[in-house]
């Protein structure tokens, strides 16, 4: 646990220099300064926050009225507390106590996930370290640095515009495998995924154009399409896929430019797209004339007969992003994208701009990776631990009295467990524990008794007691 996260998950203490208010006062404040209670969040109840943490309502009364006092709450008649939202242009009222959060940016909303321990972390974002194959990367690394390899000289020169030409190539073969017919030519290798979502933003959008996104969906995307200006078009997302009657009716209604959506092993809820959705949406994609981007972030984790929409459709509608972090290790930030002849030499000109190349030598290990089967051959490992950690974490939940809301599949789990979780989050935190709450993931951050799990780091049954305990002591 980082210092922060000892801090949070310690318990107030009454022979400390500071009065508890303040103590309690500054818990909360540095939970907005962290982004870990977003804008509009509910802070629990008087009674319940004195109840949760031993001190009395008038100690409770008080840390909010100094969070009110700094500006970072507001009170609503017969509401309760909220976390303001910033105002533009304005900063909050100044107070002694707690120190006022200096704004961050849409980056750091879920900051904490990064820095989170995997062992006290059911909402991770990523598989467990120790699930990655350290000795794989430094042998990669190994061959691209090494003497009279004729690789070593990666380092010392910026990289090709596209990408690195071997790696397009392997990235070519690793589409083919999953129907997607794509020349080296038609790849641009980019800063991960995240990166090659930002460029075709760019691209192909303008601020105040309208965007269709799943609805639940990835906050960081709803962030960042909203940080550059898009107005999004929540879809609900279904068990077989997005609801595309709602979807028709935004179209026709909003004209937009673009759908973003995760169709194979769906952040958060592990569904999938099915054959019959997948040609629909297309169809419905032809009338409206709007572009989908198929995010694949989690295509090594999926079989590759999975109806992918570039596939089907030629990358014609399609553009194609996926990236290494999810499988291989989230500090090579390696990923790419695939798309038409028509936008690939915008797209490489925007990445040139944006950040004139990427690594060469990471991109050449990749496609080490790629070329020797090592990559295939970890994935493979990484999905027999990800079975029986699915099935472990699945009765540990049911076992608790909680329910999956889809099919569990993949490296997520939706789960409803019969109790607001934006409320279940901050008593978790208390003890240490980082959850995923619905609201993270609603386009219009409502709330919700949905959670999504980590199965890899979701197996600790003292996690799923206290769940439970805490539930039957919460009034509904």
């Amino acid at each position: 646990m980082t210092n922060t996260d000892r801090q949070a998950a310690a318990p107030l203490s009454r022979h400390a220099s500071q009065p508890l208010a303040q103590q309690l006062a500054q818990r909360f404040a540095e939970r907005i300064k962290q982004r870990l209670l977003l804008p509009g969040a509910r802070l629990p109840s008087v009674r319940e926050c004195a109840r949760h943490h031993g001190v009395s309502p008038y100690t409770v009364v008080a840390a909010y009225d100094q969070l009110l006092a700094g500006g970072l709450l507001e009170a609503r008649k017969q509401r309760g507390f909220f976390v303001r939202e910033p105002q533009a242009g304005a900063s909050p009222r100044q107070a002694k106590t707690p120190p006022v959060p200096t704004p961050v940016d849409a980056s750091a909303l879920i900051r904490g996930m990064f820095q989170a321990d995997a062992k006290r972390a059911p909402g991770l974002g990523t598989l467990p370290a120790e699930w990655l194959d350290m000795a794989l990367l430094q042998g990669a690394m190994r061959q691209v640095l090494k003497a009279g390899s004729g690789s070593e000289q990666l380092s010392l020169h910026y990289g090709e515009p596209a990408g690195d030409a071997r790696l397009r190539q392997a990235l070519a073969q690793r589409l083919a495998d999953l129907g997607i017919a794509c020349p080296a030519e038609q790849i641009v290798s980019t800063v991960g995924a995240t990166h090659a979502l930002d460029l075709i933003t760019r691209t192909l959008l303008q601020p105040g154009d309208a965007v269709l996104v799943d609805d639940p969906g990835w906050a960081i995307e709803f962030a960042r399409l909203t940080h550059a200006g898009m107005r999004l078009l929540p879809v609900p997302r279904g068990a077989d896929g997005p609801d595309l009657a709602v979807m028709e009716r935004l179209a026709l209604q909003h004209r937009p430019r673009l759908y973003v959506t995760v169709p194979v092993l769906h952040n958060p809820t592990g569904n999938s797209l099915t054959l019959t959705k997948a040609h629909q949406l297309l169809s419905l994609a032809e009338r409206a004339d709007f572009q989908i981007v198929e995010d694949d972030t989690y295509a090594f984790l999926a079989p590759n007969h999975a109806p992918r929409l570039s596939a089907l459709d030629g990358l014609r509608r399609t553009i194609y992003v996926s990236g290494f972090s999810k499988i291989l290790t989230p500090a090579w930030r390696v990923g790419y994208l695939a798309a038409s002849p028509a936008w690939v030499e915008k797209l490489t000109d925007l990445k040139l701009l944006s950040s004139l190349t990427t690594s060469p030598v990471l991109e050449r290990a990749v496609a080490h990776c790629l070329e020797q089967g090592s990559l295939r051959r970890h994935a493979e490992r990484v999905l027999t631990l990800l079975d029986a950690a699915r099935q472990r974490s699945i009765k540990l939940a049911e076992a608790a009295g909680c329910r999956f809301k889809a099919p569990p599949q993949g490296l997520f789990g939706w789960v409803d467990v019969g109790m607001d979780t934006e409320r279940l989050a901050q008593m978790m935190m208390d003890e240490g524990w980082l959850t995923a709450p619905g609201m993270l993931f609603s386009a219009s951050r409502q709330s919700s008794t949905l959670m999504r799990i980590n199965f890899a780091t979701s197996q600790d049954a003292s996690f799923w007691r206290r769940l439970q305990t805490l539930r039957a002591a919460t009034p509904a």
